[in-house]
């Protein structure tokens, strides 16, 4: 098993859902880095379960640094991080303790790990690990803002809802990503109507005992041209790999994604233009990436999310230990849809993978770099 990922740059995660801690381990981070407390709490607030769109698992999921900060800065070693498990109810899982929960890790875990896995609320499987990638993504996304990146997620799709999309206009895009990155609510939207509207169905969902997907849309802009490699380290590949970490995503595209098939090619291209003395295009369909490499325009991507698999109607499954056939009615807490908590993990992952991009095209220290307008 392997939990780092990242070139110049790495994020190592530790810890079960009801162990003792979770946490992460950063490698690749210079010395002098702000590490702002302050903005990871608001990161970790985002992530957090305060409304009965979510589970009613609440953890103040305060973040301890071990090594790596000090007086608000990263000294320059590696950066470890803890956050404690402090309400997690394991007897809640131990009537069906051996019951694989459909749609769930439990029978792959078994193969795996042949049952001496942690499997107490799904273990290292579970979504409780995204807290400490939003621990880590707080000071990526600074790294980012302090050379003009930003990074916004919204819901475009929810319950069947669909949201207004991003604006083509630079500067209404550049408020609409403002808002969403202020926005307090469980619903980061771009139209509050239609964010009502997926509350509804969130909550039509959760009192049959049932769970909903969607879409997570997110935009990042400020990036130079110039980013990612051909083949095996596109900024496509490299993302796409984070984002498919996320518990529940199916599916990752940039751009029109799958929405190139139905397309010709004169239909599909972006056109190149001169714009403020700089090489743009006119439309941006291929998402800002060509070739693998960043081309300057929005970064463009979207994760599909399937529905939250641990729900309250009787499903049929398989007795682990016996073989059998057997019928799993679930306790204990569960998110009706894990959208609204999962857009700030989105946020997180793609500031990760862009920090190592960043650094494996301009070394670790790719923030004093002058050059960063014109690469």
């Amino acid at each position: 098993m392997r939990d780092t990922y990242g070139d110049a740059v790495t994020l190592t995660l530790f810890g079960e859902s009801h162990g003792a801690a979770i946490g992460a381990v950063i490698e690749g981070v210079a010395a002098g880095t702000p590490v702002r407390e302050d903005f990871l709490a608001s990161q970790m607030e985002k992530r957090a379960a305060r409304t009965k769109l979510s589970t009613a698992r609440r953890e103040p999921d305060k973040v301890r640094f071990l090594s790596g900060v000090k007086d608000g800065f990263a000294t320059g070693t590696a950066i470890a991080l803890t956050i404690e498990n402090t309400n997690t109810r394991s007897g809640d899982y131990a009537k069906t303790a051996n019951l694989a929960r459909p749609g769930h890790a439990d029978f792959t875990a078994q193969a795996k790990y042949r049952g001496f896995q942690d499997a107490r609320g799904g273990g290292h499987f579970s979504g409780r690990l995204t807290a400490p990638v939003v621990a880590a993504g707080a000071i990526f996304l600074d790294m980012l803002a302090a050379k003009g990146v930003c990074v916004a997620t919204h819901l475009a799709q929810c319950g069947g809802v669909s949201d207004a999309p991003f604006s083509e206009d630079p500067a209404e895009l550049r408020r609409q990503m403002a808002a969403l990155n202020a926005a307090e609510g469980p619903l980061a939207v771009l139209d509050a109507e239609r964010g009502e509207e997926m509350r509804r169905a969130i909550e039509a969902a959760a009192s049959e005992g049932d769970s909903v997907g969607g879409v997570l849309e997110t935009v990042v802009t400020g990036l130079p041209a110039g980013l990612g490699e051909p083949f095996f380290t596109s900024v496509e590949s490299k993302l796409a790999a984070l984002l498919f970490s996320m518990p529940a995503v199916k599916g990752v595209e940039f751009g029109a994604g799958f929405g190139f098939a139905s397309l010709r090619g004169s239909e599909a291209n972006d056109a190149f233009i001169p714009r403020a003395g700089r090489i743009a295009t006119a439309t941006n369909r291929n998402g800002g990436v060509n070739g693998g490499i960043t081309n300057g325009m929005p970064l463009v991507m979207r994760t599909a999310v399937k529905p939250t698999p641990s729900i309250y109607k009787a499903q049929n499954t398989v007795d682990l230990e016996t073989g059998e056939p057997a019928v799993l009615r679930l306790e204990g807490r569960h998110d009706p849809c894990i959208l609204p908590r999962a857009r700030v993990v989105q946020d997180s992952l793609a500031a990760f993978g862009l920090v190592d991009l960043c650094a494996v095209a301009l070394g670790v220290r790719w923030q004093e770099d002058p050059i960063w307008s014109t690469v």
